[in-house]
């Protein structure tokens, strides 16, 4: 990468000479050391440190300072690792993300994803007033096919099959930090940046210790949740590499979202007065109006635990285990969604919210994803969050064969297939999958 660079930016430098078995390099024949280029890339990228500063920065190893040739070649690094797609939407969060990394000296484009939404012309404009009045330039990139497929179609697929999906998982996991960050990089940028509260912490490159192929020579980056409890995203994150982290800046990770709107509101930048929502592509559409709109429908008898009619549902897709809203039976209740059973086209109901039908103490996860890159020793103990918004609680993952079980320490309310279920040490965001 490094000679790729120094070519780009015209540096004459010779060949690099990796030696594979220790991992360390060797030194080009007018004295440049990789080592060392590496270490001062790594001090610009975490410190923010300007460029003018470089030739006042030592090696600690050989606690010398940087020769020409180097500091042209890392100069070069650092210029290019600064380009940066920011995923501006119009609102609060992502018009101060582009105001914070300017300020630290990042060169910015805004990005808007064109996603074939309701509100998208009064968003783009909004996102494009706030690129000029921050000065970057803006371009609009085409995701609606995208989109609809990955987002849309997955959302009432799943609910075809009797699960209840997370569309904002998908979202992030294919399109905004998905496509949109593949984009981005073949559009030359070196980051992408969102407006998500969370913290990635970048691991520390040590020129000391051995360099480990899987990461080229870092330990694992590592997702926690952000500062501001109420606006914590991690829940939607949990399908994120290390290859994508590399790549990914989350500026808001440790501020309140009352700061993000009080930096808004002295720059005096012209934001939507906004806030993201459950389901972006339902616009104000109630949830069952969208599902029976897009859905053949079904309707079938509402029968209680014990095996009683009570009343008629309305098509099995526009309920969820643990509900209430939606069942609508006169005088009687309220009634609780036990389980859909799509053989025999029946809504079982119970008139009690704390059912112990509706409590488990264990689930099966699907389609798993540890951030770090490395599975755990099972059996592992962590915290489990069953549902956004949902408390995490003490659990023990074990696997047999290609299966995943959750078991946990106290009994859960309402678990539900197609939901995901994600995992926690302390704050650190550990991994996730989909719920069986």
């Amino acid at each position: 990468r490094l000679q790729t660079i120094a070519y780009e930016n015209n540096i004459n430098v010779p060949k690099v000479l990796l030696d594979s078995e220790t991992y360390k390099v060797s030194e080009w024949i007018n004295g440049i050391v990789i080592q060392r280029v590496m270490y001062i890339e790594n001090v610009l990228i975490q410190s923010g440190e300007l460029l003018g500063k470089l030739n006042s920065i030592k090696d600690p190893v050989t606690e010398t300072y940087l020769t020409n040739s180097e500091f042209s070649l890392a100069n070069a690094v650092y210029t290019k690792n600064k380009k940066v797609l920011v995923a501006l939407s119009g609102g609060v969060d992502s018009a101060v993300v582009v105001f914070l990394l300017k300020e630290k000296g990042y060169d910015i484009t805004g990005g808007f994803m064109s996603l074939g939404q309701v509100n998208e012309k009064r968003d783009k404009e909004a996102a494009q007033k706030i690129a000029k009045q921050l000065n970057i330039p803006f371009k609009v990139i085409n995701l609606k096919k995208e989109f609809k497929k990955e987002v849309m179609d997955y959302f009432l697929n799943e609910y075809a099959r009797g699960n209840t999906p997370n569309p904002c998982v998908n979202c992030n996991k294919k399109i905004k930090l998905g496509l949109l960050l593949k984009k981005a990089r073949e559009m030359g940028f070196w980051y992408l940046a969102t407006g998500h509260y969370i913290h990635s912490i970048k691991p520390v490159k040590s020129i000391k210790s051995k360099v480990d192929p899987r990461t080229g020579g870092r330990k694992s980056y590592k997702l926690f949740i952000g500062n501001d409890d109420k606006k914590d995203q991690s829940y939607f994150l949990y399908n994120l590499n290390q290859s994508q982290l590399k790549h990914l800046l989350f500026p808001l990770g440790g501020y309140l979202k009352n700061d993000i709107k009080e930096i808004a509101k002295k720059l005096k930048l012209p934001v939507l007065e906004k806030e993201s929502q459950d389901i972006c592509f339902l616009s104000g559409i109630d949830h069952n109006v969208f599902l029976e709109k897009n859905l053949k429908m079904k309707k079938g008898p509402i029968v209680t635990t014990e095996g009683k009619i009570v009343g008629e549902h309305q098509g099995l897709p526009l309920y969820t285990v643990g509900q209430r809203r939606y069942i609508k039976i006169g005088g009687i209740g309220p009634f609780y969604a036990v389980k859909m059973d799509y053989k025999k086209n029946i809504l079982v109901v119970t008139n009690k919210f704390d059912d112990k039908i509706l409590f488990k103490n264990e689930l099966i996860v699907k389609q798993i994803n540890w951030v770090s890159g490395k599975k755990p020793i099972f059996p592992f103990k962590c915290k489990a969050q069953i549902r956004y918004g949902h408390p995490a609680e003490n659990c023990i993952i074990t696997r047999e064969k290609n299966k995943y079980m959750v078991k946990f320490k106290k009994q859960q309310r309402a678990i539900t297939p197609g939901q995901s279920v994600v995992f926690y040490k302390k704050k650190e965001l550990l991994g996730g999958g989909v719920i069986v």
